[in-house]
């Protein structure tokens, strides 16, 4: 079958962070790459404080950023004019989106980028993250900053009051964003309030509502497969068989595990997919689960209900063609891996918006595509990541990636079939 790839906007875009230090600037970059990335468009983010420490040391006194500094100054200008240079040197080879995750808290530096991005037709979109909040200010700097090469062996209370007085050096510079021909994204308070000016294109315009439901509220997500169904007995494809008795017993293990991993005042959102596996899965826990089509199982198409031995026999042209390229080739009648990242996108965005625990209660290949976003993997690699059956994977958020933890529920009453389950 031939493989239609889907339409895209693949002109190049920088994206330029603005903001006072920990206000959450490089937490905002990662997450936009990783997102944008997993969407199939290839991002890159080029962070100066990376270039500082690497070319001219970590450990760099708060005077050192004072504006009247002039040999810091200049150094650091230096540093920045690096990161920019290489920066448009990987979108004139074939990047798509750069991310410039500097400080950029002055005109005259903005000016600068914008000026270097225009002699190479790519158009600025800044990202200014503004935050007054000390509560917010002060996790930020606990969280983030102590734990940077900056103040790597260095006393937490020592750096708290060095990496103060480097705040209050930018503050003394600063100058927000006010240009009202520029465009420009500005986020307040983390999410709170959010301004979009001049926006323009199809990718600035897909940024708002991630960026919108941006926090930092640390919650456990748990990633699961359903409990084992007829279907997995049988070896076969897709359907919507109900579960047998060890997918019965997993779904009374993984209430379990639930109880005894959630605190007492936490309310767990438990989401299925709409496939009566996943909510037999979800039902010693809640009768009433959030049911997402979005997380429905990957569509074989034609070959729903068959078996990959038969496939392998009765439609070699698929299965030859399917080996070749999983990730973007679609059943006939069906989907691709490509498709399904596609149609979870706005669930992307709930899972983001969540502040309480969430129960993820799906199928292989959603999973799959869902795992590769939470832990930063290339979209190609979701075909081949381990998703087994009866297992919780637990990731945690945190400022630059996620935690991961793997805990395997077997059920123990009940003896295993032999037959393997379908790997999508």
């Amino acid at each position: 079958m031939l493989y239609v790839p889907h339409q895209r906007d693949t002109a190049t875009t920088a994206l330029a962070m603005v903001g006072l230090p920990a206000r959450g600037k490089t937490y905002i970059a990662r997450k936009v790459a990783r997102y944008l990335n997993w969407l199939g468009h290839p991002t890159r983010v080029f962070n100066v404080g990376s270039y500082r420490r690497q070319y001219l040391g970590s450990h760099q006194p708060h005077d050192f950023f004072d504006p009247d500094n002039v040999a810091g100054k200049a150094a650091l200008l230096e540093m920045a004019s690096s990161a920019l240079d290489d920066m448009l040197s990987w979108l004139d080879h074939g990047g798509e989106v750069a991310i410039y995750d500097a400080t950029n808290s002055t005109r005259v530096r903005r000016q600068m980028v914008q000026e270097r991005c225009r002699k190479h037709g790519v158009p600025v979109v800044f990202i200014e993250s503004m935050c007054n909040d000390p509560a917010i200010i002060d996790a930020t700097v606990r969280e983030q900053k102590l734990n940077s090469p900056d103040y790597a062996d260095v006393d937490p209370d020592t750096a708290a009051l060095d990496f103060r007085a480097r705040i209050a050096h930018y503050e003394r510079a600063y100058e927000p964003l006010d240009d009202p021909d520029s465009s420009y994204i500005k986020i307040i308070d983390v999410g709170r309030q959010v301004v979009l000016n001049r926006i323009r294109g199809y990718l600035p315009a897909r940024l708002a509502p991630l960026l919108i439901n941006l926090h930092i509220t640390r919650r456990p997500i748990w990633l699961t497969r359903h409990g084992e169904s007829n279907f997995n007995v049988l070896g076969l494809l897709g359907g919507d068989s109900e579960l047998s008795p060890r997918g019965e017993e997993y779904a009374k293990n993984l209430a379990a595990f639930v109880h005894s991993q959630a605190p007492r005042e936490a309310n767990v959102d438990v989401w299925t997919s709409t496939l009566k596996r996943t909510i037999q899965t979800a039902a010693p826990l809640t009768r009433k689960p959030r049911a997402w089509r979005a997380l429905d199982e990957i569509d074989a198409g034609i070959c729903d209900g068959m078996t990959y031995p038969q496939i392998k026999e009765q439609m070699p042209e698929v299965h030859t063609a399917r080996t070749a390229d999983k990730f973007r080739y679609r059943y006939p009648r069906g989907e691709s891996y490509e498709d399904v990242i596609q149609r979870l996108d706005p669930l992307i965005i709930q899972l983001e918006r969540q502040e309480s625990p969430v129960l993820v209660i799906a199928h292989q290949a959603v999973l799959r595509a869902l795992y590769a976003y939470m832990m930063d993997k290339p979209p190609h690699e979701c075909p081949s990541l381990p998703i087994p059956l009866h297992t919780v994977i637990q990731l945690t958020p945190n400022a630059y990636g996620c935690e991961e933890r793997r805990f395997r529920l077997d059920p123990i009453l009940i003896e295993p079939h032999h037959s393997q389950p379908p790997a999508p």
